[in-house]
């Protein structure tokens, strides 16, 4: 589609997940459903299903883990891609053994800023829980963060209550921990179009595929993409979060999601402020759902 997409790389996984979500969207023909379709989520769904495992199998500090260079290999994605059955949702354990997601804290903050020179930033920052370690540096009035808690807890050790074991990303001297964090730049013949993020620990990556997927799949304005009922699902546990999980409008499509095989819970995610060139102008989407805002001049 032209655009050019610039994102993190490990230790975030952010970066990898989301190359991989947006590559099985291609695969798949994301495009050829209406937004708003259960299809369309679905396939979604089980991208983002894929895309998880594949960061619970191999990615952590590329200092300690070899994080292998085909995850971001369009070829692998379309590879992903082809395993996704179009009518029925995949169970998780049965793509790969019984590694479980451990959920994290949404106390994370995201930005996205253009000048009149059109230099972008795209920052995501966060301390991990609410007030991060609860202690302050002396009169510097920072606190310090908590995030040794995004490291695997259970070295060996995995199972379905949400135990992770896995080696890739252990706690080890020096290491840095695995995260989720995906700020994102788009550009278009060098040029850039666009800036998205968003907290929300491992749902960081569905939320960005999906306002990018929105844009550039749907051509959305910002700010529909932005507010567009978001879902998630992490591979485990074996759960679809969708926003509108108990909304009556969008009852039909969460029955037919239902009927695909997903185990559909409420949960809203995200706080994802983001800024998109439309014609000559820049245009702001602002998400409602925690608090923010837009300024410009």
């Amino acid at each position: 589609r032209g655009h050019e997409i610039l994102a993190l790389p490990p230790p975030s996984s952010g970066g990898v997940c989301l190359s991989l979500m947006l590559g099985m969207f291609e695969e798949t023909g994301l495009g050829k459903h209406p937004r708003d379709s259960a299809v369309a989520l679905h396939l979604m769904a089980e991208s983002m299903r894929r895309a998880f495992r594949e960061r619970a199998r191999h990615l952590g500090d590329p200092a300690f883990t070899a994080n292998p260079p085909y995850l971001v290999d369009p070829l692998f994605a379309q590879q992903l891609g082809r395993t996704i059955d179009q009518t029925k949702a995949t169970p998780s354990a049965a793509l790969a053994g019984d590694i479980e997601i451990v959920n994290e804290k949404e106390h994370t903050t995201h930005f996205s800023v253009i000048d009149k020179w059109g230099r972008a930033v795209s920052n995501t920052y966060t301390l991990e829980d609410s007030y991060g370690s609860r202690i302050v540096v002396g009169n510097a009035g920072f606190l310090l963060n908590n995030e040794m808690q995004d490291f695997n807890w259970f070295p060996g050790r995995t199972d379905i209550l949400g135990r992770i074991g896995t080696p890739a990303n252990q706690v080890a001297p020096g290491k840095r921990m695995l995260s989720s964090q995906c700020p994102v730049i788009v550009r278009k013949n060098g040029a850039v179009v666009g800036i998205t993020g968003s907290p929300g620990g491992r749902t960081i990556p569905s939320t960005v595929a999906q306002i990018v997927a929105s844009k550039l799949v749907w051509n959305m304005p910002i700010d529909q993409a932005v507010s567009f009922p978001r879902l998630h699902h992490g591979w485990f546990p074996d759960e679809l979060r969708f926003e509108k999980a108990d909304d009556p409008p969008w009852a039909k499509v969460v029955a037919d999601l239902r009927r695909r095989g997903h185990k559909v819970v409420h949960r809203v995610q995200g706080d994802a402020h983001s800024l998109w060139r439309e014609g000559e102008l820049w245009h702001a989407g602002i998400d409602n759902r925690i608090a923010g805002g837009a300024s410009g001049d």
